[in-house]
């Protein structure tokens, strides 16, 4: 397993060893074991699954906030996407700054996004399946999240923005700035 920092604090691409012949390949996707010894100890306690049927599905950016935050261990079983993340820890070295990331079924690569990032993902093919793990449970409660189309992140999505096929409630979420009034993430204190 290859183990990666990238230039957001704290977030890691994950590359398992991928055994193939001719008939397909044979990978181990998660083994705890593995995933400690690189340095990766989260208690994954939720699996999540989500289909895309059509390019252009564009969900996100969001998060859990307070107790419900949660760590995510992202990958694709199907299709392709451009996974895009947004620190929005206050204090952070890499505050407000954006990366995004191919995750296919091809590339194998999962995403490790920490608590405290703001997260959602492109489909660039149809039929994308696209699976996560979380260390905290599911609250709507505490469900929050960013515009997408947020000017000042000037996020470099690769569809016209207009014609992404998104939900009512992503397309009106508030800009980071709109946000940070009441934004509870702190560097260093998730």
């Amino acid at each position: 397993m290859k183990v990666t920092e990238t230039n957001l604090t704290d977030v890691k691409i994950i590359e398992p060893a991928v055994f193939g012949d001719h008939r397909g390949f044979f990978t181990e996707s998660y083994s705890v074991e593995d995933f400690k010894a690189a340095g990766i100890d989260f208690d994954f306690i939720q699996d999540n699954h989500s289909l895309s049927t059509q390019p252009g599905v564009l969900r996100g950016l969001h998060f859990q906030k307070g107790e419900s935050a949660q760590t995510k261990l992202i990958r694709v079983v199907t299709g392709a996407v451009l996974d895009v993340i947004v620190d929005i820890r206050k204090g952070s070295p890499t505050y407000g700054k954006w990366e995004g990331y191919i995750l296919s079924e091809h590339n194998h690569r999962q995403l490790l996004v920490p608590r405290g990032f703001a997260h959602g993902f492109v489909t660039l093919t149809p039929n994308v399946n696209f699976m996560y793990k979380c260390d905290n449970y599911y609250d709507a409660e505490a469900d929050g999240g960013i515009s997408f189309a947020d000017p000042d992140l000037a996020i470099d999505w690769p569809i016209a923005i207009e014609k992404a096929i998104t939900s009512e409630k992503d397309a009106k979420q508030p800009t980071l700035k709109e946000f940070e009034a009441e934004n509870p993430f702190v560097y260093g204190e998730i």
